[in-house]
């Protein structure tokens, strides 16, 4: 098969991919949450009512929403007659007298996210309330929600330093192909990538069923999730993580001449913007009044910060090491007007999401979501403080290190600047992870 033939190939897999990952996302308005239920939690009711009737904030699937009794039992859940796909009636349990309780929960049809809650209602005059139905409405297992956190945190890692480190060596430095630093860096990054999302989907489908940790490696919980929007843009994901190796391998085959190739480079755009786009609709950024905005937004702040910390992580894992002058002085100019171009999309897109997702100050100052933006921000502002603190090396002492021929001690100063925000943006990471699984509360 000639070379010609696998690109031909390669492009007639990757078009329907992209035809179906570019389409804009709905609206919605944060998690679904209850809006309201009849009767209402707390009430005194003479006799039992026979039905439930919970209202959403937005449609709903019959099959996203559980409605459990307090000793675990599951209770029908049908659609209210004339009250829309955002209304649900639930059968409840025979009871003369005393407190009713069940546990609700629904799961975001747009990211799987999963929300919950206890109604109580007392039915008749009970001479005293059972212990067991003050339980607490179900929630996902500790361990289960730490475990998706980790997995969001190496799926964006892997993601920028894939992304980043292919376009540091594409676009700045295509010795790097050959380097058996920077390649291993590439192929860390995929498999990373590739396993990260596999294990999301058991971890998104066990979170959807506020179940535990065992529960994500059953295989029924893949096959329950795969046919769920969140699942499907996870299985699109992992297929263009599949492809990425064919990406991949041309590069590291062929090296720098393979990287000038039109046909290569088209590849790689497409993986590029696949795996951008498909790791973006997991996320808040539809959520709001401009979901198309928001999209767009998302997009470039993704983009922005993979070159960023992509090309970061290959110049201080494989370019520095080397200490080449004339690499130097090439490579290290280069990347600083990439990383200022970077920074600036990511803080521009940054306040665009800001906007679109938590929507007012109060939201930004008294909600989970909201200090955890605040805390992000905070990191990030140190990020760049070590960043101008390079860029200043560049502008002053590059001249040095060059006519040193890459002499250690000159070049030290920079590498430990290079360290230290390399380490305060995996930190810049993590606190994104725990946003993507926190309810924005707007």
């Amino acid at each position: 098969m000639t070379t010609t033939v696998r690109r031909a190939l390669l492009l007639l897999l990757l078009t329907p991919l992209l035809y179906v990952l570019a389409g804009a996302p709905q609206a919605a308005f944060a998690h679904t949450e209850l809006v309201s239920s009849s009767p209402k939690d707390g009430a005194d009711l003479k006799k039992n009512p026979g039905h439930l009737a919970l209202t959403f904030d937005e449609a709903v699937d019959l099959d996203d929403v559980r409605v459990l009794t307090v000793g675990g039992d599951r209770l029908p859940v049908s659609r209210t007659p004339g009250g829309g796909a955002a209304a649900v009636r639930v059968a409840l349990p025979a009871k003369e007298h005393g407190e009713l309780a069940v546990m609700w929960s629904v799961v975001d049809a747009e990211d799987g996210h999963a929300s919950s809650g206890r109604i109580g209602f007392t039915v008749g005059t009970p001479a005293a309330k059972p212990g067991g139905d003050e339980a607490a409405a179900p929630t996902p297992a500790p361990s289960l929600r730490k475990a998706l956190v980790a997995a969001r945190w190496a799926g964006y890692l892997a993601l920028a330093l894939f992304v980043g480190g292919l376009a540091f060596v594409v676009l700045l430095w295509p010795r790097g192909a050959q380097e058996p630093r920077s390649r291993a860096l590439l192929v860390l990054a995929w498999t990373v990538g590739l396993l990260a999302t596999v294990a999301s989907i058991g971890l998104q489908g066990a979170y959807g069923t506020l179940g535990g940790l065992r529960d994500a490696l059953r295989p029924a919980t893949y096959a329950d999730l795969l046919t769920t929007e969140p699942g499907v843009v996870l299985a699109a994901r992992a297929l263009v993580w599949v492809l990425a190796a064919v990406v991949l391998g041309a590069l590291l085959q062929g090296g720098a001449g393979t990287s000038r190739s039109p046909g290569w480079r088209v590849g790689a755009l497409a993986v590029t913007f696949g795996l951008l786009r498909t790791t973006g609709m997991t996320g808040h950024s539809s959520e709001g009044t401009e979901p198309a905005w928001g999209a767009v937004a998302d997009f470039v702040h993704l983009l922005g910060a993979s070159l960023w910390i992509g090309g970061l992580a290959v110049l201080a894992l494989a370019v520095l090491p080397r200490r080449r002058a004339r690499e130097l002085a090439v490579v290290v100019p280069g990347y600083s007007r990439l990383a200022a171009v970077s920074v600036a999309g990511i803080v521009g897109a940054g306040l665009v999401l800001a906007w679109q997702v938590v929507g007012s100050y109060d939201a930004l100052l008294h909600t989970s979501y909201g200090h955890l933006l605040l805390l992000k921000t905070g990191v990030l502002a140190a990020v760049l403080l070590a960043a101008f603190a390079s860029r200043q090396w560049v502008r002053t002492r590059l001249d040095l290190a060059v006519l040193l021929r890459g002499d250690a001690a000159t070049v030290r100063p920079f590498g430990y600047s290079v360290a230290a925000e390399t380490g305060l943006v995996l930190v810049v990471l993590a606190v994104t992870s725990l946003l993507v699984t926190a309810d924005p509360g707007r």
